[in-house]
């Protein structure tokens, strides 16, 4: 993590209210990523989202290193939107997404159609190391799993990717 991100972390520790919104504003895009990976949901996913903002304000003081808090608070989302999943008990099926405006159409629609093939972990381990950046190692952590479940899950992901990709035509 980059220093002038740890030095926000700090001032958000301190209760500074202007550097808390700074630090979950640069963070926004990447928590999407992953509830949305998740949860499938736009409505749901901003609703995990909320909850871990709220979370990580009052809770904040408790990380100890500040270079860790991108992993601390997608573990805290992820948390959340498990049980945002378990609190409705409903099973989360494919659903048709909603219509892409038209500035977005390329990547994310693609990402989207992406997602759709790959199981619950692959999506979010896939989201996690492709979208957020994060090493194996770091992921691993995040989800308490072993580096090595990690990797599989990634093999198993970019093997059923190239599948459907050579089924497509593509």
């Amino acid at each position: 993590m980059d220093k002038a991100l740890e030095q926000l972390v700090q001032r958000a520790k301190e209760r500074d209210p202007n550097a808390f919104t700074e630090l979950m504003e640069s963070q926004k895009h990447a928590l999407y990523k992953v509830a949305r990976s998740i949860l499938r949901n736009d409505e749901d996913a901003a609703d995990a989202i909320q909850d871990t903002i709220l979370t990580c304000w009052e809770k904040l003081e408790m990380l100890k290193e500040n270079s860790f808090f991108r992993s601390w608070i997608t573990r805290i989302l992820i948390n959340k939107c498990y049980d945002l999943m378990n609190s409705q008990k409903k099973v989360v099926y494919l659903e048709e997404y909603p219509e892409v405006p038209a500035k977005e159409a390329g990547s994310d629609a693609e990402w989207k159609e992406i997602l759709s093939v790959l199981e619950e972990d692959e999506r979010l381990t896939v989201t996690l190391y492709y979208v957020q950046g994060f090493r194996t190692r770091e992921i691993a952590r995040i989800l308490r799993i072993t580096d090595s479940a990690v990797r599989t899950r990634l093999a198993r992901a970019r093997e059923k990717l190239r599948k459907f990709y050579q089924e497509a035509g593509r």
